[in-house]
């Protein structure tokens, strides 16, 4: 292992593409000087533009991964991709507490894929509460927030990413209790990525492993993934130093 390097953990979806999912993530991670881990919530078929079929892991497994490398590696971020439903994403979350309870969990609220399929089930939304007091940080866009802000409290750190905004696109908003922190994109234009979102929320708990604050994470997180959304013009992007 590489040494004097925090280690992050994602928890999320493999994309044999490596847009998205933990490919991603993983890139993200050691691009930024941290040293990725990655356990996978469900198997994919998917290109940039296409999604084709997912199968999920058994949530044992998932269980087991968690505790095998919390045990061996100090693991204090954690960011969770994809989940089945309310009890998967429950599982994940005690199975992580169990081994770490000051661990930092992000979750990307992936319910639906740009291409319509649908992850997370609505129905299933109004059981969140139980579990969200022990999430960090939701990094949800602005439709995913709308899907979740009912069952959201001032107890919840949220970045609510604004690239699906229809006015001010790019405005981020990261909402801490009844404190909101605008961050301005350095851009005025940027190519569509398949993944970016993944790539934010990597981004965030990599820089937050590496000691800077919340707010500063995300801002960092920003500027990476501007980076990176415009490193080509296609939907598959690069990463970068």
């Amino acid at each position: 292992m590489q040494k004097n390097r925090p280690t992050v953990l994602s928890i999320a979806g493999f994309d044999p593409c490596g847009g998205a999912g933990v490919l991603a993530d993983v890139k993200t991670f050691e691009q930024l000087k941290t040293q990725g881990m990655a356990i996978i919530t469900a198997n994919t078929v998917q290109t940039e533009d296409r999604f084709i079929a997912i199968e999920w892991q058994d949530i044992q497994m998932v269980q087991e991964g968690i505790e095998t490398l919390m045990h061996r590696y100090a693991i204090k971020v954690i960011k969770i991709g994809i989940v089945k439903d309310f009890l998967f994403l429950k599982s994940i979350v005690e199975a992580i507490k169990k081994y770490s309870p000051e661990a930092f969990i992000i979750w990307d609220p992936v319910i639906k894929s740009s291409s319509g399929f649908t992850f997370f089930k609505e129905d299933e939304i109004m059981k969140l509460p139980e579990v969200l007091v022990d999430i960090d940080l939701l990094t949800p866009n602005v439709d995913e927030y709308k899907l979740l802000e009912s069952v959201l409290t001032e107890s919840n750190k949220i970045l609510i990413k604004g690239g699906h905004r229809e006015e001010q696109v790019g405005l981020d908003i990261l909402r801490i209790g009844t404190h909101e922190i605008a961050i301005l994109p350095d851009t005025t234009s940027v190519h569509p990525k398949h993944g970016s979102g993944c790539v934010l929320s990597s981004a965030i708990a990599a820089h937050f492993a590496l000691g800077h604050n919340l707010e500063t994470a995300c801002r960092l997180g920003k500027k990476y993934v501007e980076q990176y959304l415009n490193t080509h013009p296609s939907l598959l992007g690069h990463h970068h130093d």
